[in-house]
């Protein structure tokens, strides 16, 4: 009886607290989105007066300004009424939902196989990775379809809608008899899930990856064209927006790690499961009510298509010169690329010259005034800048792989250590469940970045002049330091847990619960949540502000892409560690060496760090024809022109 009435109290405060702590972050959003709109509004009142705002802002070039009907069509995309602090409430729910969701089941995922399914440690861990990293890869196909052909809008609610999907197929599956293997007891050898049973899963898997595809790339960007100023000198301080973007997804991902998981070891997956669902179903109407209030940019056609034809146009003309004396000889069409170069032109740039050969004019294209080209032969150098923008991207993309790998551990050895550990809190009978250990990474990273908004940032931009205080690929750098010190500190603990378990005779003990505080594994949940309010806020901000504009739903997508790989990097490393050593047993981490498999993740990490290192010196930034006044009158390029 207490202990339903408990669980009527936790069940009241979870439908409650996502809310109120949403509404708490909605409060302070304010705060800096109010800021952003009173410079805004500041801004062009001054340009009234001075009575010419548009014309006088931007200095291309080629010395043209756009023509009146694509003004008139860009002032109609960016209305005064529309986007701004009101929009915040529905997209922001959306995502909570989403990772509230996604994480409730993610972070507990491993029990779940191990002792619901019955699946051996080895294959369970590599089953979460690997939705992990298929999670993290559909964002691809979700962006190519947002920026292509549905814009962000109409792909976030197409995708919440299939994540819904996936969500009442999984709690169907927790919740039916017939749909999971029987319970087993004591030393009773547990029957495996069949193949019925492991494809209904894998197929609710695959829903929700699918769904999560669409709604992570465009999320962000959705979020960000709210905020976009019509007015180019304005600097967009999207550090900020990150900042508490990532901020709001924290306090889900707390709500989930805490009571949602409790409710899952203590009440049953059929609640631990249907709560979320739904909660995702009511984000999908919040998200709906604010159709109205939202900017909605047009999509400005398939990136991977001019990508293509880009580099199609080059191998066509793979035996033309080589070298041009004058960029302004490489073809150039303001027109044609007015639609995907709103924020400016893209400087043409001295290297990867070779795919300068796709803006050669030569007799063949049969070029004549006022028509458009043959894309497939001939390419602006606008679109070629584009294609090396994003070359340019990959290598420091590919530095989060390796880090991701490292995340990928906290969603699933470290609970199997957990659940060896006493887990009870002080001397009370309460006991934090294993997947809520998370919470020390997520409040460690809650933290770090009000720490790091508040206090970090007012010092550093006193020594570097910069608005953001340092630029992001610092920040990324200043994170995968400390993901290294987190797995080195990672297996020093396993060592310990270890040692007392062999002290106690427990080594050879499969079940039993060893005599040392769960609360071990603080300094390494910790360590990971400080390293990833630096390195992934720091690489999502990365990607968004580097990627030619109108692929940056496309270039959230990579930053997911690299998640995907780790996740991915982690199976492989499991299944040949498995293999090939004993370090990995799958009835019993006691009898393996696990330590051995951090510290290699450590060295793997420490390797990847020297790349990202020599990655960052020598990245060049994205740099465009329109220059914004203030670049010329205070020298400040808002990070465009800085180098690590």
């Amino acid at each position: 009886m207490g202990r339903n009435k408990d669980f009527s109290v936790l069940l009241t405060c979870l439908i409650e607290s996502p809310c109120l702590s949403f509404y708490l972050i909605y409060g302070k959003s304010i705060n800096f989105i109010n800021n952003l709109v009173m410079d805004e509004l500041d801004v062009r009142e001054i340009h009234a007066k001075s009575g010419n705002m548009a014309e006088t802002d931007q200095e291309c070039s080629h010395g043209k300004t756009e023509n009146a009907d694509l003004e008139q069509s860009n002032r109609a995309n960016f209305d005064e009424k529309k986007g701004g602090i009101k929009t915040m409430p529905f997209i922001l729910a959306n995502d909570m939902c989403e990772r509230f969701a996604m994480l409730g089941f993610s972070k507990n995922m491993v029990n779940y196989l191990t002792i619901q399914l019955h699946m051996p440690i080895t294959k369970a861990a590599n089953t979460v990775t690997n939705f992990n990293g298929t999670a993290s890869l559909t964002p691809l196909l979700g962006a190519f379809v947002a920026d292509s052909y549905a814009g962000r809008f109409w792909t976030i609610t197409l995708a919440s809608t299939i994540y819904l999907l996936g969500m009442i197929s999984l709690t169907l599956s927790a919740t039916l008899p017939h749909l999971r293997p029987p319970q087993c007891e004591g030393n009773q050898v547990c029957v495996e899930a069949d193949g019925r049973q492991l494809t209904v899963l894998y197929l609710s898997l695959l829903l929700a990856a699918l769904g999560s595809g669409g709604i992570r790339p465009c999320v962000v960007a959705f979020g960000a064209d709210q905020f976009i100023e019509e007015d180019p000198r304005q600097p967009k301080k999207t550090w900020v927006y990150f900042n508490w973007y990532y901020f709001a997804l924290g306090v889900a991902i707390l709500s989930a790690s805490t009571i949602l998981v409790y409710i899952q070891d203590n009440v049953g997956w059929g609640w631990g499961l249907g709560i979320p669902t739904i909660t995702m179903a009511l984000s999908i109407i919040v998200f709906l009510i604010g159709y109205s209030l939202y900017r909605h940019l047009d999509p400005a056609g398939s990136p991977y298509t001019r990508v293509l034809q880009v580099i199609v146009a080059a191998f066509r003309k793979r035996k033309a010169p080589t070298l041009i004396s004058d960029s302004n000889l490489l073809y150039s069409n303001q027109e044609l690329d007015a639609s995907i170069s709103k924020d400016g032109m893209l400087h043409h740039t001295e290297k990867l010259k070779c795919l300068d050969k796709a803006a050669i004019v030569t007799e063949d294209d049969n070029l004549k005034s006022f028509e458009k080209p043959n894309l497939w032969r001939l390419n602006t150098v606008h679109r070629v800048e584009e294609l090396k923008t994003v070359i340019r991207l990959l290598p420091i993309g590919a530095a989060g792989i390796l880090y991701a790998t490292a995340d990928a551990q906290q969603s699933t050895f470290s609970i199997q250590q957990a659940n060896t550990m006493d887990k009870h809190l002080a001397k009370s009978n309460f006991q934090i469940p294993s997947a809520s250990m998370s919470i020390f990474s997520t409040s460690s990273m809650l933290i770090t970045i009000a720490l790091y908004d508040r206090l970090f940032v007012p010092i550093a931009r006193k020594f570097t002049g910069l608005d953001r205080g340092i630029t992001y690929l610092h920040r990324m750098a200043i994170g995968l330091f400390i993901s290294i010190l987190s797995t080195l500190v990672a297996g020093f603990i396993e060592v310990k847990r270890k040692d007392v378990a062999s002290a106690n005779g427990l080594i050879d003990t499969t079940k039993a619960i060893i005599p040392i505080s769960v609360f071990w594994l603080v300094p390494q949940y910790s360590l990971h949540g400080i390293a990833e309010a630096f390195k992934s806020i720091g690489h999502l901000e990365f990607f968004y502000d580097q990627a030619p504009e109108s692929m940056r739903s496309t270039a959230t997508a990579l930053y997911w892409t690299a998640v995907a790989a780790g996740n991915y990097t982690s199976t492989l490393l499991v299944t040949l560690v498995h293999k090939f050593t004993h370090w990995l047993p799958n009835k019993s981490l006691n009898t393996g060496k696990l330590e051995y498999f951090y510290w290699l993740i450590t060295c793997l990490q420490v390797l990847n760090f020297i790349y990202y290192l020599v990655c960052a010196k020598f990245y060049t930034f994205k740099s465009l024809h329109c220059q914004k006044r203030e670049e010329h009158e205070h020298g400040d390029l808002n990070g465009e022109e800085m180098e690590l």
